[in-house]
């Protein structure tokens, strides 16, 4: 739901009391659309959202017309068939399932008030405010809880909330004990309880969690031509910006102006100062575009102390092997400059600033996945997006750290299943 936007509040204004929420709770293949996201269906049709890009979208408004018609949710799925090339379905030849859920917010204590109630709440946030997203979608099952500062979220947190969403006390305990680490990490995706958290003769809860942290940062080191072109570049991408340069008059001119925030100050102090701050996390971003030993070598040696998400360094083949150098003469281990991206980028023959942003920016997003290959889409083989199935039957794994390249599919090795559907 994390995904309606803007528009929600006012579509919520004219839809009334009487709508559907249809949402992508498994996928695989290639799919337009990750877990979590969201489409509203009014009870004449009009629509807020999308979940394939057209190919399936008339097919889910008929099926949440007849959810708000009989007022029962239902789960649909949408894959595709060659032997069957026009019937509904995706011809990206990926798998959708997509729950419909009816609200009707003049009911008192049911869950499809309590979902609407969610999404009023949420359309009254602001679209960067953090948050997160915590829905029941079993048989039958609905509601929602809206957690604020996901990142603080503990164990207890919401109590009465959870309970009434999973259906007793227990389950609720352990789905809070789960959601501490998976909010902290700004993950979404499917949370389904073990059975023993389940009431005699029922099946354990799933809960659909989405999350949105505050944005991560990408810091720009060095007030110059291609910093210029990646400032805006990168807050495309949905980072929050800052430029550093210790030189005052370059630092001052309103071509940087892109960036969330400009500094002034030596490079490897403004990066120590903002880590014992606490103000760097797993998600954070460097780029280095200084070019100059005296500013590279200390923020490099600084920066790899640090763990980061991307760090890359702007330079020659020569440059490098000279910082590579100079770094292992100042006692940096051998391994942790296998972490620095130097020459930063990659390989596009990038000549320009603006082309040379894109070269960045396409390799930081690279960097994130682990299936990217850098190669034109034309020469993959399968399908566009290598992830693996996402469903409530996800297999086991033990729950990796934030920065850590983590498989599709996650969970904690002793209480729950989780399949993942993306990361910030």
């Amino acid at each position: 739901m994390l995904n309606l936007g803007a528009e929600l509040g006012a579509w919520l204004d004219a839809a009334g009391d009487n709508y559907a929420v249809a949402t992508v709770i498994a996928a695989s293949g290639s799919v337009p659309c990750p877990v979590g996201t969201s489409m509203l269906v009014s009870c004449s049709g009009s629509v807020l959202g999308s979940l394939s890009g057209g190919c399936v979208e008339g097919a889910i408004v008929a099926a949440a017309l007849d959810t708000i018609a009989d007022q029962r949710p239902r789960t649909e799925h949408f894959g595709y068939r060659p032997e069957d090339a026009f019937a509904v379905g995706l011809t990206c030849g990926g798998e959708l399932d997509v729950r419909l859920q009816p609200v009707k917010a003049t009911t008192n204590d049911d869950g499809g008030a309590r979902l609407g109630a969610a999404l009023t709440r949420l359309a009254a946030s602001g679209p960067q405010e953090p948050l997160a997203v915590v829905r029941c979608i079993d048989a039958g099952g609905s509601g929602a809880v809206l957690v604020p500062d996901p990142q603080h979220f503990l164990p207890g947190d919401h109590a009465d909330e959870l309970e009434s969403l999973t259906g007793s006390t227990s389950a609720a305990r352990s789905a809070g004990v789960q959601l501490a680490g998976l909010l902290r990490q700004g993950v979404s995706g499917l949370l389904r309880l073990s059975p023993s958290e389940a009431e005699c003769g029922d099946q354990p809860p799933a809960l659909l969690v989405e999350t949105r942290l505050p944005p991560p940062r990408l810091l720009v080191f060095g007030a110059n031509n291609f910093s210029e072109a990646l400032l805006p570049a990168a807050k495309l991408l949905g980072y929050r910006v800052t430029l550093c340069d210790a030189r005052p008059a370059f630092t001052q001119q309103r071509r940087f102006r892109a960036a969330d925030e400009v500094v002034c100050d030596w490079p490897h102090r403004y990066l120590a100062g903002e880590a014992a701050a606490g103000r760097i996390d797993a998600r954070t971003v460097v780029c280095v575009l200084t070019h100059d030993a005296k500013f590279d070598i200390p923020l490099l040696r600084t920066a790899l102390e640090l763990d980061l998400a991307y760090l890359g360094a702007m330079g020659s083949q020569r440059s490098h092997a000279q910082r590579v150098q100079a770094l292992l003469a100042e006692g940096v281990a051998s391994q942790a400059l296998a972490r620095l991206h130097s020459p930063i980028g990659l390989d596009l023959q990038a000549v320009t600033p603006a082309e040379v942003a894109v070269s960045i920016t396409a390799h930081i997003i690279a960097s994130r996945n682990p299936a990217a290959t850098g190669l034109p889409l034309s020469r993959r083989n399968g399908p566009i997006h290598s992830n693996l199935p996402v469903s409530s039957d996800a297999l086991i794994h033990t729950l990796g750290s934030a920065h850590e390249r983590v498989p599709e599919t996650i969970g904690s090795a002793h209480s729950a299943s989780f399949a993942l559907s993306g990361r910030p």
